[in-house]
């Protein structure tokens, strides 16, 4: 063989051995390309199957947070934690704005969680409204009814569970007044605030109004539409000479409630409520709902939910826990003694 054959195979087996060489590589990148994607697959696969929960507030408050905690509390009970990977959990607080909380619940809905659960009633009923298909578990929330949930036909969304109230045992709470409110005049004189634009706490507003009536109680009550307006509006209700402050089951009041204190403690004006959780923040005594407790109950109802897709939402429940408590200090500010029945805070 000649140099220049010689030259010409080693220049071919060259290149031979170089093609050879290419497949090699490319088929060991794509093996390996393969692993990868399967093992992505299968995280995917993971990740699919753990529940997530979509949770909105409609604005930060220590009362709220009871609930939310409850709800988790609830969950994690069941077996469902983020912290052991055993639940996905998204958190979104509204901090009062409207706009903002359906810009939320739009967000949730594209993301498709298992579930929304909402806090409190404008929360539940942004999220029915935007949502009838992604199941939502509400708490510190009105009944459907109440939150004007129902449709033509009478029926109820059809994707609404978690746990409501309605406001017969406002009754009680309002009618705690004259048993424990001795009054300057010849019959007390309250004052409460409720807000326009949701419908629970102008239904509430209208229940106290006959209860004043009936059961010999002036009342005065004026718009709060938001917590900016609290001082002017609590001012204005002072000015009345007010034995007492009435806090009724209102978002307006929960989120401007330290302000409501406040201007009342000034004026030497105890608070009544029909929510225990106000208790805490400053009111005198409550019969009402137990706030974590509430929560908690709608968690075990999503957390039955999420482990049994197959046998639907169930239907919404009322409140199991209510109790009757009472603020020690606050009390004893006033001097005023509570029946037997109460509990002081712990």
């Amino acid at each position: 063989m000649s140099i220049p054959q010689v030259t010409e195979w080693l220049i071919k087996s060259a290149y031979i051995c170089f093609i050879m060489i290419i497949k090699a590589v490319f088929r060991g990148f794509w093996v390996i390309f393969s692993v990868i994607m399967l093992m992505l697959q299968g995280c995917n696969d993971v990740k699919k199957s753990v529940p997530s929960v979509a949770f909105a507030d409609a604005f930060e408050d220590n009362t709220l947070k009871k609930a939310r905690d409850g709800f988790f509390d609830a969950l994690r009970d069941s077996g469902l934690d983020e912290k052991n990977n055993t639940l996905e959990v998204m958190y979104r607080n509204a901090q009062g704005n409207i706009p903002t909380l359906t810009q939320i619940m739009n967000y949730f809905i594209a993301a498709k969680p298992d579930l929304i659960a909402t806090c409190p009633t404008i929360s539940t009923i942004t999220a029915v409204q935007l949502n009838k298909d992604i199941p939502v578990f509400m708490m510190v929330s009105g009944t459907p009814e109440l939150m004007k949930l129902i449709d033509k036909e009478g029926q109820e969304p059809s994707n609404l569970s978690g746990v409501g109230e309605q406001l017969d045992y406002i009754d009680s709470s309002f009618l705690l007044i004259p048993k424990i409110i001795k009054p300057v005049g010849a019959k007390p004189i309250v004052g409460m605030v409720f807000n326009q634009a949701e419908p629970q706490s102008v239904e509430a507003m209208n229940r106290i109004k006959t209860l004043a009536a009936s059961n010999i109680m002036e009342l005065y009550a004026l718009p709060l539409n938001n917590s900016a307006e609290a001082q002017l509006v609590t001012s204005s209700l002072l000015s009345k000479k007010i034995d007492v402050f009435f806090a009724n089951p209102d978002n307006a009041v929960f989120a401007s409630f330290e302000t409501i204190v406040k201007s009342c403690n000034e004026a030497k004006v105890p608070i009544l409520t029909s929510e225990a959780g106000l208790v805490e923040r400053g009111a005198l005594a409550a019969y009402g709902a137990d706030i974590y407790q509430w929560g908690y109950q709608a968690g075990i109802k999503a957390a039955h939910y999420l482990k049994n897709k197959n046998k639907g939402i169930g239907k919404w429940e009322l409140v199991k826990y209510r109790k009757h408590i009472y603020n020690s200090k606050v009390a004893e500010k006033y001097g005023i003694s509570l029946p037997a029945h109460f509990e002081p805070l712990p």
